[in-house]
């Protein structure tokens, strides 16, 4: 797991990676996912109807194709932050950040002593539930990713100093919550969400900070990676199946 971690950091320090936000209940899509050569998969538990128990599964099916998983978790109580890690992610993506000390908590909720207060236990998934030496899981687990969701005009008022937060990996703009709070909902393509997250871009790039953002447009894969966005998702794992489905349907009635 430490060596799929690493490389990710490798790549995404390098250039870019890319993966789609998953809701599914069956750990074989996430599983195709990595097959497929994407090379995380955000874990969705804030949209997503999958329960912890459930997600585990899906979390063991991304390790097994070779890709990173990724819990975008509720809220950001300790307590949820907490399980994802337990059971083996190696990243927590937290939604609805709007000021630093909300984004202090994160890194203190995700992180050991003496980087944060991370709840102890190693009678879990991520410490081979005690298999694991204590000191070695200890030690590791503060290697795992901290993904901040930035969403809505106050976090926009406070990009400096959630910017300056030590411990974070990636920034990352939610571009439909964005849209709602600019008064345009769902219309992440209007000028004045555009504007806003370029914004975030180049004020995440002056602080040398990786940048993400959804995408669900393969024309806009190119735009935002020349921009500087380094951590893509594409699309959800409903949608793409829709997609595919009507490809299939489409090309049946004009064969």
């Amino acid at each position: 797991m430490r060596e799929l971690l690493n490389r990710f950091k490798q790549t995404i320090e390098k250039g870019y990676v890319i993966g789609p936000f998953m809701k599914t209940g069956d750990p074989a899509f996430v599983e195709v996912a990595g097959y497929a050569g994407f090379d995380f998969a955000i874990l969705d538990m804030e949209h997503g109807p999958v329960s912890i128990e459930t997600m585990q599964n899906n979390v063991r099916a991304a390790l097994v194709s070779g890709i990173v998983p990724i819990i975008r978790v509720e809220d950001h109580r300790e307590i949820s932050i907490g399980k994802a890690l337990d059971i083996g992610a190696l990243g927590v993506q937290v939604p609805q950040i709007t000021n630093a000390k909300e984004a202090e908590n994160v890194v203190s909720a995700a992180r050991f002593y003496p980087n944060g207060d991370r709840g102890v236990c190693r009678f879990v998934r991520a410490a081979n539930y005690s298999a694991m030496d204590r000191y070695e899981y200890f030690r590791s687990a503060d290697d795992n990713l901290i993904i901040l969701q930035l969403e809505g005009q106050e976090a926009l008022r406070n990009i400096d100093e959630i910017l300056d937060v030590a411990g974070v990996d990636v920034i990352f703009i939610g571009p439909y919550d964005l849209s709602q709070s600019l008064g345009v909902p769902g219309e992440v393509n209007n000028p004045k969400v555009i504007e806003q997250m370029e914004f975030i871009v180049n004020k995440a790039r002056e602080k040398n900070k990786v940048i993400g953002t959804f995408i669900d447009r393969l024309e806009d894969i190119s735009r935002w990676k020349k921009a500087g966005v380094r951590y893509l998702s594409y699309s959800v794992d409903v949608g793409i199946f829709l997609d595919g489905c009507r490809a299939i349907v489409e090309a049946a009635k004009r064969a």
